[in-house]
């Protein structure tokens, strides 16, 4: 008989009691393992120490550590999934917070069951980029080497750029799709996992973030091309090695 599936642990960060409830009662209910954490004073403490948690909701609006440094905090040691909770309706947190190593992030109000869904999706990729960096450590491309591992950036003197989540897996999506034209609805929806609306410009700043890390010309880039209409493309030929 197989053996059953490890539940996966979810650790919510909100200092407000009633979402903190809501979301461990439903995420239990749906197959999660949920605990959860009113700030963050203890978060690091319990992310080193305690059982391993495979993605952290994190609220960006708290009492001390705010999400952001909260999220800077936890890259800076995993690569834990998180996915923020916002209350801003303003796109500049969202990108923020992608920008620091969120791989998501969720507009409150919300729907638990939309939350549900970006978990699901989130864990979906992280599982599938584990199964990429076990293919072979290294893309090669260009001047440019991407380590699925370290999720660093490699220049041709062998200088590491740091990548944010975001960064990363905008830049696998590529990598996995070379010379494909990817539209802005595909980036998103593979990225973020939704669809994208006429005022969404994430996936564009995101865009732009790349190119200055792969020290693109932006009027002229070389590696990241714009397909005028269609949507984007990686020009370079790509290999995989150990």
């Amino acid at each position: 008989m197989a053996a059953l599936q490890q539940k996966k642990r979810i650790l919510v960060v909100d200092d407000d009691r009633e979402i903190r409830e809501l979301l461990e009662t439903y995420l239990n209910q749906n197959g999660y393992l949920a605990s959860t954490l009113e700030d963050g004073s203890r978060l690091m403490e319990q992310l080193q120490t305690g059982p391993t948690v495979d993605l952290v909701v994190l609220d960006l609006m708290m009492p001390g550590d705010d999400g952001f440094s909260l999220c800077r905090q936890i890259r800076a040691e995993s690569q834990t999934p998180i996915i923020m909770l916002t209350a801003s309706a303003e796109d500049t947190d969202r990108i923020i917070g992608l920008e620091m190593g969120a791989d998501d992030y969720v507009a409150k109000p919300f729907n638990p069951r939309e939350l549900l869904a970006r978990i699901k999706a989130v864990l979906r990729r992280s599982h599938a980029l584990i199964g990429t960096a076990n293919k072979g450590r290294f893309f090669r491309f260009g001047n440019w080497r991407l380590d699925t591992i370290q999720r660093d950036l490699i220049d041709a003197d062998n200088v590491v750029i740091p990548l944010s989540g975001a960064d990363y897996n905008l830049l696998l999506l590529f990598l996995e799709n070379p010379n494909q034209v990817l539209s802005r609805e595909q980036l998103l929806v593979a990225t973020r996992g939704r669809e994208a609306n006429p005022f969404d410009r994430s996936i564009d700043v995101q865009l732009s973030r790349l190119r200055q890390r792969l020290s693109e010309d932006a009027k002229d880039p070389h590696i990241i091309k714009t397909v005028r209409g269609a949507g984007y493309v990686l020009a370079a030929e790509v290999e995989r090695e150990a």
